[in-house]
């Protein structure tokens, strides 16, 4: 089944206490369909500039993710500078230059309307709204936000809460949405508002999963190494809706086994800068790690 992925392609420069990489690959819509390809066939749109690296376009169309919704747009493409100290749950940005993404205004290529699985990568919720007017009965719609849009436009993300199935955000956002500083209290509170689930990522704590019907906890992969968390919600993201779209069913049981695909694929994001770890990894990687995960979590 097809899979559309609206969001942001860009550059990154990051440092760690372990490195610095400068104008890499970046971008939600990029760490989300580098994830969603070892299951299905993504799409993407979103918006770059003429600077664009060729290599970049490369690994899309090596990994077969669709590109013909990525625009290509005068001027530079959007750019985020940030920094990590040894807390790697915190990012502290430097510089963000949104540059052509800043007039960014989703149109969806005609034969991709018909997408029976759309992850709305954290953009404007009013464009996410218009992309959702744009597509013609997905199966299953996913969005994630961020704490700035709750801030600032409360009243449009509450609009497309009542329009979409998996509603994504971190801890911290969750609390601030709901006004709940325990996570139940505020993942009950924010289904109340319309989505049909919620996942509260907490990074090295792992994730959340809360419905009307049933909740799920999920902890985090152990990991030795971690070099990078820049884009490991995406990473999740991505692993856990491509996953869901070769389910033979949407349940309580295959929502949770993808839970622990997205968690895999994060897991492995963080091990190096930008997309490299995803890029060095197959289909059997991610079994084996799926696999250690069911033993260190049974009892």
């Amino acid at each position: 089944m097809s899979m559309l992925i609206v969001g942001s392609v860009a550059t990154d420069t990051v440092k760690t206490p372990f490195g610095k990489r400068e104008d890499v690959l970046g971008g939600s819509a990029t760490f989300s369909s580098i994830s969603a390809s070892f299951f299905t066939t993504p799409h993407i749109v979103a918006v770059v500039g003429q600077d664009f690296p060729v290599k970049y376009l490369s690994i899309f169309k090596g990994r077969d993710i669709g590109t013909e919704g990525l625009e290509i747009a005068k001027g530079k493409t959007f750019h985020w500078e940030g920094y990590y100290d040894y807390d790697l749950n915190t990012a502290h940005t430097v510089h963000t230059h949104l540059n052509v993404f800043k007039d960014f205004n989703p149109k969806i290529p005609r034969h991709l309307r018909n997408s029976r699985f759309v992850f709305l990568a954290n953009i404007d919720p009013d464009l996410q709204y218009n992309v959702l007017k744009q597509m013609r009965r997905p199966k299953l719609v996913a969005c994630d936000s961020m704490n700035y849009w709750i801030t600032n436009k409360r009243k449009s993300l509450e609009r497309l809460l009542d329009k979409i199935d998996i509603f994504l955000l971190n801890d911290s956002e969750a609390r601030l949405f709901s006004g709940e500083p325990n996570l139940l209290k505020a993942a009950r509170r924010i289904v109340s508002h319309g989505p049909k689930a919620v996942i509260i990522k907490k990074g090295e704590h792992g994730v959340i999963y809360f419905s009307r019907s049933s909740h799920f906890v999920a902890p985090a992969y152990l990991l030795e190494y971690i070099y990078d968390p820049t884009g490991a919600g995406d990473t999740f993201a991505g692993g856990m809706i491509g996953f869901l779209s070769k389910a033979s069913r949407i349940n309580d049981a295959s929502m949770r086994k993808a839970i622990i695909h997205g968690s895999i694929l994060a897991s492995f994001v963080v091990e190096d800068f930008s997309v490299n770890r995803l890029l060095d990894i197959s289909l059997g990687d991610i079994r084996a790690r799926y696999k250690q995960f069911r033993r260190i979590t049974k009892f």
